[in-house]
């Protein structure tokens, strides 16, 4: 094991570090706002003129629209496209639609949306031209590479916990040449997903690591209470704040990131 620091204060011993990834491990608010406008477009096209304007507001709020930004305690930034869904079919049936084809006028914008949805167009992006955010995938945060290599070289494990799903995860990875990185994902598909604590105690059984040996960083207090509920200590429980536009509001009193290099390691002296 190695010790974890944040601006040089040791945090104690980790196996593992458990990363979200949208807001974390990506700089997902351009491609999140061009697919949360496509499904609000898409949305007011499924009904009547008179309906739009009410229906445009509804959308909005619930996917945390606030002209060119998205609120990253919002449902886009932080739920899983199912819940999205959900919440898209609960505002066209305020609107007057019934249930059952709400539920479906959802699903047919979201197939539609999902080909203006960047991350998951599987083109191979050049991958210079990736770490830079273009291409088909979200950029990474800025000094994601120098930070897992550190973590690679301390030999500590680390894995992705998120609400997308594992195409989307895959992607990613893959687009940015993560894999080699990450040793397991825990995605939207998995049973529990998160913010229930046994999503981490899943990913943790994956990694054959004990969850109090772990740290969890994420840009939600979802994220944040899930790693404590599972019995990751408080301190290891770390709020990245670096990018959004907006900061997600962190709950205190959980240490926050502002940038990668602020994270360091140090051998504990075991051996």
């Amino acid at each position: 094991m190695a010790h974890l620091l944040l601006r040089g204060i040791q945090l104690g011993d980790v196996q593992a570090v458990l990363f979200d990834k949208d807001g974390t491990l990506s700089i997902s608010e351009p491609q999140l706002l061009t697919l949360a406008k496509a499904r609000v477009f898409l949305c007011l096209e499924q009904v009547a003129p008179a309906l739009r304007p009410q229906l445009e507001n509804l959308l909005e709020r619930a996917y945390g629209l606030g002209g060119d930004t998205i609120d990253p305690a919002g449902i886009t930034a932080v739920a899983s496209r199912h819940h999205n869904l959900i919440a898209t079919a609960t505002a066209l049936a305020q609107v007057g639609i019934g249930w059952p084809d709400a539920l479906s006028l959802s699903e047919v914008v979201f197939r539609q949306a999902d080909g203006r949805d960047e991350r998951r167009q599987a083109q191979g992006p050049d991958p210079v031209r990736a770490r830079q955010g273009a291409g088909s995938t979200s950029a990474t945060t800025d000094g994601l590479h120098d930070l897992l290599h550190q973590l690679q070289q301390a030999r500590v494990l680390c894995a992705v916990i998120s609400n997308d799903d594992i195409a989307g995860i895959e992607h990613f990875l893959s687009s940015h040449q993560l894999s080699d990185y990450f040793a397991a994902i825990w995605s939207a598909e998995h049973r529990p997903c998160k913010p229930d604590p046994e999503a981490v105690h899943g990913l943790c059984r994956q990694l054959g690591v004990p969850v109090q040996h772990c740290a969890l960083i994420g840009d939600a207090n979802s994220d944040l209470r899930m790693a404590v509920a599972a019995g990751i200590p408080h301190q290891r429980a770390l709020g990245y704040a670096a990018a959004w536009s907006t900061p997600p509001p962190l709950a205190e009193p959980h240490p926050r990131i502002h940038h990668w290099r602020e994270l360091g390691l140090q051998a504990n002296g075991d051996g």
